[in-house]
């Protein structure tokens, strides 16, 4: 629909920015910190571009003040960061790492003393490493006990100062990646136990927003999911039943769980026929279906368009797909499950160095198709363009996120115009940072950090035009429509 008049955003609005524990912090065996998986898995030749690990980082753990500060002189309202498990307990469970804890205490501190709400998301895909070698980490129900003691402690350390949680970030990718594709820990490719181990997730999920609310914390928390809406690439029914089995499989099938208690109907039938649905134990249901989530965090990069992928003679992915993780355009492939649906270009938007798809209004979609399903207010917690910065005469004019971000935010007030309530916009990212595949060389931040390809550079931050543009942006609350055109 359009609107002759669109309305405000609403004055309490999180502007902010975002980040996680891993891809910023470096220190990653300082002050007590146990290994996570990652912290081993970029040690194994060739997961990641040219080697890189996060290490060091850009070294927030050290100069967290510093990155505070700057977010103060932007105006940002909030900061979404994540916290790593092993800070807190170096072995996943057992006993607690008070100079860990007390990391996590002045960040904290620091950023309401410039008036920023943190926004603390609970886990980032950093599994302690201990727990994946005990019992297979997220294979194994232990992890559910093990991860609401984590959370626990953390509700109990910070719940009087954080109000907003997130619970699990994109669980729908760190599971794909970590057991269809081997392209994350643990590098498994056994699609049965990625159900299994996904549904052990829903159930993490679950019990850490009834322990959130049993404990009664003034606050909300909810899970943050990676949301690629599906297109049909035209009006042949079979190629708009393709784009519907996509959108089941890859969509529904987590935030009806998250909200409803229950996999959609079609996918998980479609999954008893392959043998591969989740197993249930005594009480899962009714764990799954008490957990009322308070919002639903959006992670939005791109949209995919889709065409009817016949079981004979189909693209299946295992032959065809191929991610970009260099930033050659053009190298990605597309992809698809016989039977189901395969991916294909949209003619109608333009695409990334990285082959993601660049779709402002693909987010207002989003952000309505959430609102309807599931009567939920929606924080986005991750949306941005990750591309090449380069400095000149030591500043860098990065005019292509300044345009895709303001189309974004244009895309953002049109669905509140829409009727959907959106609490806020955290930004991917703050600073420049780890991207888990690309390396340093995919830039994604307001900030930029002298650290080239192969980690080595000086670490000094540098806003970047955008920085100034969005620090304008919040001043006037998203209204100044000379910042947007």
């Amino acid at each position: 629909m359009e609107h002759k008049t669109l309305a405000a955003f609403p004055s309490d609005f999180l502007w902010g920015s975002a980040s996680a524990a891993y891809q910023i912090e470096g220190a990653y065996d300082e002050d007590g910190k146990g290994l996570s998986v990652w912290d081993n898995f970029v040690r194994i030749p060739g997961k990641t571009f040219k080697g890189t690990t996060g290490d060091v980082a850009v070294d927030h753990y050290h100069r967290y003040q510093e990155d505070v500060k700057l977010m103060a002189d932007m105006g940002m309202k909030a900061y979404r960061f994540s916290i790593a498990w092993t800070r807190i307990f170096p072995n996943g469970v057992g006993e607690v790492n008070e100079v860990g804890v007390k990391f996590y205490s002045d960040l904290i501190d620091d950023l309401l003393a410039h008036g920023i709400e943190p926004v603390v998301t609970i886990y980032h895909w950093d599994l302690p490493q201990a727990l994946q070698d005990a019992y297979g980490g997220w294979e194994s129900r232990q992890i559910i006990p093990d991860f609401v003691a984590y959370a626990e402690t953390l509700f109990k350390a910070y719940g009087e100062r954080v109000k907003y949680w997130v619970s699990l970030n994109e669980q729908n990718i760190f599971t794909h990646m970590g057991w269809q594709i081997a392209t994350h820990p643990p590098g498994k490719k056994d699609e049965k136990l990625f159900y299994q181990v996904n549904h052990h997730a829903n159930l993490v999920n679950a019990a850490v927003i009834n322990k959130f609310h049993d404990m009664g914390i003034k606050g909300k928390i909810g899970p943050s999911f990676a949301y690629t809406p599906q297109y049909a690439i035209d009006s042949n029914p079979m190629n708009v039943l393709a784009a519907e089995n996509a959108e089941e499989l890859g969509a529904h099938f987590w935030m009806d769980m998250y909200v409803y208690g229950e996999y959609p109907i079609v996918a998980l039938n479609y999954l008893k026929e392959k043998g591969v649905a989740p197993v249930f134990a005594e009480g899962d249901a009714e764990l799954l279906k008490s957990a009322k989530p308070d919002f639903m965090g959006l992670n939005f990069y791109q949209t995919a368009t889709n065409a009817w992928n016949p079981i004979d003679g189909g693209v299946e992915n295992k032959d065809s797909y191929q991610m970009n993780t260099t930033g050659k355009k053009g190298t990605s492939k597309d992809s698809g499950i016989p039977g189901l649906q395969k991916t294909v270009q949209n003619p109608f938007v333009e695409t990334t160095n990285w082959d993601w798809t660049i779709d402002p209004v693909g987010l207002r979609i989003a952000l309505r198709r959430i609102a309807s399903r599931y009567r939920l207010p929606v924080l986005i917690t991750e949306n941005g363009l990750g591309e090449y910065d380069k400095l000149e005469d030591g500043q860098i004019h990065d005019t292509y996120r300044i345009d895709f971000l303001k189309k974004h935010v244009v895309a953002i007030r049109e669905a509140i115009s829409d009727g959907v309530d959106v609490m806020g916009y955290t930004t991917w990212s703050y600073t420049d940072l780890l991207s888990w595949l690309n390396g340093y060389q995919k830039r994604y931040g307001f900030v930029y950090v002298d650290q080239d390809e192969t980690m080595n550079g000086s670490l000094k931050r540098i806003p970047k035009d955008s920085y100034y543009w969005y620090k304008d942006v919040i001043a006037s609350n998203g209204c100044d429509e000379r910042l947007l055109t």
